[in-house]
Order: structure tokens, then C-alpha cells, then sequence
């Protein structure tokens, strides 16, 4: 029959815990006649447990953690030390650095194993809730926190006892004992429990005069003589063992259910298709009851501190509501009933499922097809997520989060919307009717980190020589278009480019959903605002260029054209304003010259085609072509000069391309950047004006 283990806590120092758990230990020992054994885990007391005791283990709980063969009644030998009153002891390192060196994982294995071996383990637990210590709780069968009647000691046993409640710890598991106990002392046990919130289990009379006397020999309580202390120390041990405490607990502290499959048994458990269903309508009843009992939407969100003040409450309600239901047949294991409140919690105050793929840094692009099917793009590769929503409501809920904060609407007046998370990431979102299949989200995530020219040529996106003249090119005020197609890393080529600003020029930028991000202090960022309700006051691109013109702008930065507002772009580029840029949807840079021959007619202003050329050729010096190839790489293909008019067609020379010469084994695209060799014109341009350009940038060597 395997043991039991009752660790020892204490909501802060100097309320006796180290001293009430060694002397449990001896305690037990006498009670049950029977070997007991007592392990130090409290990492900042180290060595204590040898003074109280006066035992020093012949190897500590660091070498125990670390030890690879198997745990039987000869190699546990090899670590403990025997007292003649049955008790035997493993000690923390009594080196502060060692101690923090424990591996708690190991421990986790060996405490398993042991249970096989003493029928009751006594765990001092220190403290605090440390990796160490919460490892121990999860093989307990009971926590004793130890308080003295004292206010601080109460109010901060109150503070441990909620923290392992939101943990998930059962209730009953959970017990409090009183050490130093004085009758009539204004602090009662009564008292304490109603500042708790729990009864308490049991109080030990105060003994100063043992306790010292014992401390002072290296002996436990229980073996020095007897007194108060002693007295009330047996007291307890018989408590639990008169009344079964720990053989009742154990169906609580321990989930029934874990390996039944293994071991072969109840056929008649719920399938895994049942045991979803009825996970997630065990999470609809409680979202709904939640709902009820909190008003979730006077969260602000832009106060941090009220957040996570929020999420506190929130979690202490989730415990609260799943207590109330039956989840006897849904959450089997500790970990289950964390990753359900985890799942409420995200459902309720976060964007649900999508929580986590935020939070992954690896994961670039975020797209939600209804509310069962959800895709992510990771390292240039797109994956199926297994997680899914619960129902198309939870995904309208979050896209209506999202959208709320800045002011933006979707509905079936207007089932698309365009918007931006909190750390800049853009949101696209359309609903049905227009989406068929439900709801659709896409999220492009932006990095933390503002990515430069550096990060860019690690990447293989192109090579330092382009970044240098690209450097060049801007801080010559020449116009750019960047060209490329959906995902191919136009916003962050641009915000790129932007980077190389002189300090001292004004920056104008015109988007639809805020994403560029540029390190200069003097930047005016302007968005587009959607149509009211009654289908008037919209802004567009267009209006926002023009309004750009009115503000002195050095440089005017506009997100993306696809509209009208390329011919308003186009004119600011050749009326004084070089060095703008842009972004286009386009697949070549003479695909480019096409695409804005078209998006200028958009403006409806009948210019004749001619007229629409030598308009772009003028305006525009430079096209960047990027794009996401095979193996999902984004490289610079082009950097492309425009030369001027030849008869009706726009001259362009290419400055720097990238040769594809093959396929890896691994599925990387092999292949090299190439300089053409030909100079562009504006560099003779800027050597007259003294500038020193190194030729050796437009040579292959």
C-alpha cells in the first residue's frame, strides 16, 4: 500500500515550521511504530533541518534529484541517515548556491518512488511557493500552513492559502495549524480562521522553554522530554490518524482516473469525440455563469496593473463556478482543471485560442476560417492548429474585442473590417453573409523588435552591398515603390528603408491600419476612419495624401496604394516632395509600372495614357521587387531603376537581382545575389556634389 506525504508551509518566517515539521515527523513515528521519513525542501533555510534534527544525511536533496538508478529500500540507504526513534532524514545543501541547483523534475520521480517505501513522508516545504515546493504539493496528500498568532503571520498565510486555492489544490487538502498558541491571546485560533477563511485543524500550545532547550542539544522536541509542545505535536498526529485524514484525502488529492486506460480499465468511459462535446459545453456553462456573476467589460484597457487585477478575480470566479459542476468525467488531472481555467480565462478576457499563437514569437501570421478550423504561419511554412473556438459567437466576440478599442465597427451593414491588435499587429476580419464558412480573422504579427538592415541580411533577404546602396539611395531622396505580393514582407522592407531617414527630416505616413514603425522622433502618423452608422464621415487614403500636402512634409510615406490616391501620390513625388515611398501589389518591377499605370485611372480624372507614363516615369526613380519563394524565404529579387521614356515605353534597369539555381535536400531554395554592373545615374549625380560612393557595390567580386 503506498504512503503518504504531508508537506509543511508557512506563509512566512518565524512562525516555527521547520520545527513542527520535523517533530511531526518523529511524531508519526512513534505513533505508528513505524519508519518515517523527513525531507528538507525549503531552499532558503538550508540546514536548518540538520540543527533541529541534529542529523546530516549522507548525501543531500541535490544528489538525490540527480540520481539516475532506481529507488528501492538498499540505494535509498545510500542518502538517508537513521535516527534510533524510526525516523529518517535527506537534507537540503547547506550551500545557498546548491540549494537553488535541486532538480525539481528528478525529485518529482523519486518522490513517486518513494511513497513505495515509508508510509508517511513529512516534506518541510520553506516559505514560498518555489518550483521546489510546488513539486512537493502535487505528491501531497496534505499541506499543512503553519501560522502564529500573529497578523502579519495570518494575513500572509491568507495570501498562501488563496494562491494554492487558484492553483487548483483542493479545499480540504489544504489545512491550517497553529503553532505558538496562547490561551486568551487576543489572536485566537477562532480568529485566525475567520481571516483565513478556513477552520483551523489543530493548535500547538507555546513552549518557549522546550523549544530553546531543544535547539540548543540538536534534538527534536519529541525526543528531548516532554512539555507542551511535544503534547501538542502527538496530538495532532493522533488526530489524523483517529479520524483516517489522510485515507480520506487521498481519493481527493489524488485523480482517479489517471492511467485507467493503461491499466485497462472502465470500458464504458466517454470517448474522446464525447469527452470534447462535453468539454466544451462544460466551458459554455461556466463562460455563461461568469458572464452573470462579473461585468467583464469594465476592464481598462489601459491600465495594466486593473488587467491583471481582473484576471485574479476572474480566476478565483472560474475555480469557484467549476466547483459547483460536475467535471468528474472532463478534468481527470490537475493539469486538465489548469488548462480549462486557462481556456475561460482566455475566452473571457482575451482573444480565446488565439492567445497563445500571440504569444509564440515564431509565429508570424494568424488566420481563423469559422470556428473549428484555425491556420498559422510558422517559419514560412502554414500549419493547421488543433485548438479550435467554441462556436461562431466566440469568434464574433473576439473580433468585436478587437475592433472596440480603436473605434472601429463590423456588422452586416459592414461585414469587414481592417484594425490593429494592442502591440501593432494588423487585423483583417470579414463575417457572413460575405464569409460563407463563418467568421474569418487574419492576423499579421509584427516583431517586438524594430527589424533593421542587420536582421535582413542575416536572414538572407539580401545582401550587406544592397543594404549599403539602398542606404545610399534613400539618403539621396530618391522615390520608391515596393513591389511584391500578399505576405512577401513589404511593410517590413519599408519600415526598413524608413530607418535610413535623416533625423532631422519631417515623416508623414498615410495607412489604412497604423503598421509602420519608423525610429525617427519627427514622424506624423495618419489612418483612415471607416463611414458612422448613418453611412458618412469616411476618410480614405486619398483624403489623407491630400490633407500630407498641406502639412510641410520632407517625405511623405503612404502604406499601400491601391486606389485613386496613387495619382495624389504620384504628383507629391514629382512637386518637391523625393525621397517618398509606397507599396504595391505586384509579382515583377515592370508588373509594378503596369499596376500603377492602372491605380492612377482608379482617380477618374481621364489622363491619357501617355500622359499616366511619363507622369511615373518622372516621379518614381526606383521599384524593390520582394517576394516569398518556395521554401518560404523573402528575398529581394530586384532593386530595379527606372531610366526615363523610350517612345511609349518606360525604360528599367536592373541594378541587383537574385539567380535561383536550384533546390536543397532540405527544401531551401539555393541560389545567389547578383550585381548587373551598371551604374545608376543618380550616383554620378551625387559624386559632382562631392558625395563618395564606392563602385565596388555595383560589382559581383
Amino acid at each position: 500500500m503506498a504512503g503518504n506525504i504531508i508537506t509543511i508551509i508557512g506563509g512566512k518566517g518565524g512562525v516555527g515550521k521547520s520545527q513542527v515539521a520535523a517533530n511531526l515527523a518523529f511524531a508519526y513515528a512513534a505513533e505508528i511504530r513505524a519508519k518515517t521519513l523527513l525531507l528538507d525542501f525549503d531552499q532558503k533555510a538550508c540546514g536548518d533541518q540538520n540543527i533541529i534534527t541534529g542529523l546530516k544525511s549522507k548525501k543531500n536533496l541535490k544528489e538525490l534529484s540527480e540520481f539516475a538508478g532506481a529507488i528501492d529500500p538498499r540505494s535509498i540507504q545510500l542518502f538517508t541517515t537513521d535516527h534510533k526513534a524510526g525516523v529518517s532524514f535527506i537534507g537540503m545543501p547547506t550551500e545557498p548556491i546548491a540549494a537553488t541547483q535541486v532538480n525539481e523534475e528528478g525529485l518529482g520521480k523519486v518522490l513517486k518512488a518513494m511513497t513505495n517505501l515509508y508510509p508517511v513522508i513529512i516534506i518541510d516545504g520553506g516559505c514560498d511557493l518555489t518550483p521546489l515546493t510546488l513539486k512537493a504539493l502535487e505528491f501531497s496528500t496534505l499541506i499543512f500552513i503553519v501560522v502564529s498568532p500573529d497578523l502579519l503571520a495570518v494575513n500572509q498565510s491568507k495570501r498562501m492559502y488563496t494562491d494554492l486555492v487558484t492553483m487548483l489544490f483542493p479545499k480540504d487538502m489544504i489545512q491550517i495549524l497553529v503553532n505558538q498558541a496562547v490561551n486568551g491571546h487576543p489572536v485566537s485560533p477562532d480568529v485566525i480562521g475567520k481571516q483565513i477563511g478556513k477552520p483551523v485543524f489543530h493548535a500547538i500550545p507555546r513552549d518557549d522553554a522546550s523549544c530553546i532547550a531543544a535547539l540548543s542539544r540538536s534534538v527534536p522536541v519529541m525526543v528531548g522530554g516532554k512539555g507542551p509542545f511535544s503534547s501538542g505535536v502527538t496530538d495532532c498526529v493522533r488526530k489524523l490518524v483517529q479520524k483516517n485524514v489522510l485515507k480520506t484525502l487521498e481519493k481527493i488529492a489524488k485523480p482517479q482516473d489517471v492511467g485507467a486506460a493503461a491499466a485497462g480499465a472502465s470500458k464504458e468511459g466517454p470517448s474522446d469525440d464525447k469527452k470534447r462535446d462535453m468539454w466544451t459545453e462544460l466551458k459554455s456553462r461556466v463562460h455563461k455563469s461568469l458572464v452573470e456573476e462579473m461585468d467583464l467589460k469594465k476592464q481598462d484597457d489601459n491600465d495594466p496593473k486593473a488587467k491583471i487585477i481582473l484576471r485574479e478575480q476572474t480566476k478565483k470566479m472560474v475555480v469557484e463556478l467549476l466547483g459547483k459542476e460536475e467535471t468528474k468525467n472532463v478534468l481527470g488531472t490537475r493539469e486538465d482543471m489548469n488548462r480549462i481555467v486557462k481556456e475561460i480565462l482566455d475566452e473571457a478576457l482575451g482573444l480565446g485560442p488565439l492567445e497563445d499563437m500571440l504569444a509564440d514569437k515564431t509565429i508570424s501570421e494568424i488566420m481563423v476560417v469559422g470556428p473549428k478550423k484555425i491556420y498559422f504561419e510558422q517559419k514560412g511554412k502554414v500549419r493547421k492548429s488543433e485548438v479550435t473556438f467554441t462556436n461562431d459567437r466566440q469568434v464574433m466576440n473576439v473580433i468585436e474585442r478587437i475592433v472596440a478599442p480603436i473605434g472601429r465597427r463590423i456588422d452586416e451593414k459592414t461585414p469587414y473590417v481592417d484594425a490593429r491588435l494592442a502591440d501593432g499587429s494588423r487585423v483583417h476580419a470579414i463575417i457572413p453573409p460575405c464569409a460563407i464558412d463563418g467568421c474569418v480573422i487574419t492576423i499579421r504579427k509584427f516583431p517586438d523588435k524594430r527589424l533593421d538592415y542587420k536582421d535582413l541580411v542575416k536572414w538572407g533577404s539580401m545582401t550587406e552591398g544592397m543594404a549599403d546602396f539602398l542606404r545610399i539611395s534613400v539618403e539621396a531622396h530618391r522615390n520608391m515603390v515596393v513591389s511584391g505580393g500578399t505576405g512577401s514582407g513589404k511593410t517590413t522592407l519599408i519600415n526598413m528603408l524608413g530607418g535610413f531617414i535623416q533625423a532631422n527630416e519631417r515623416i508623414i505616413t498615410c495607412e489604412d491600419s497604423a503598421e509602420l514603425n519608423f525610429p525617427q522622433d519627427h514622424v506624423v502618423r495618419l489612418e483612415t476612419r471607416p463611414p458612422s452608422l448613418e453611412g458618412d464621415g469616411a476618410i480614405d487614403i486619398r483624403c489623407l495624401v491630400k490633407q500630407t500636402l498641406r502639412m510641410r512634409p520632407d517625405r511623405i510615406v503612404v502604406g499601400e496604394c491601391r486606389g485613386g490616391e496613387t495619382l495624389d501620390m504620384l504628383q507629391a513625388m514629382n512637386t518637391g516632395h523625393d525621397g517618398s515611398m509606397t507599396t504595391v501589389h505586384s509579382n515583377t518591377p515592370r508588373d509594378a509600372i503596369s499596376r500603377l499605370e492602372t491605380l492612377v485611372q482608379y482617380a477618374g480624372v481621364g489622363l491619357p495614357q501617355k500622359a499616366i507614363k511619363e507622369m511615373i516615369a518622372s516621379a518614381v526613380h526606383m521599384i524593390i521587387q520582394q517576394s516569398r519563394l518556395d521554401d518560404g524565404s523573402r528575398k529581394v529579387l530586384y532593386i530595379t531603376e527606372i531610366g526615363g521614356m523610350q517612345g511609349e515605353v518606360i525604360t528599367l534597369q536592373d541594378i541587383f537581382t537574385f539567380k535561383q539555381e536550384g533546390m536543397g535536400k532540405d527544401g531551401k531554395i539555393i541560389g545567389k545575389f547578383m550585381a548587373s554592373g551598371f551604374i545608376p545615374k543618380f550616383i554620378e549625380k551625387l559624386e559632382a556634389k562631392g558625395y563618395k560612393v564606392p563602385r565596388g557595390l555595383f560589382n559581383n567580386g
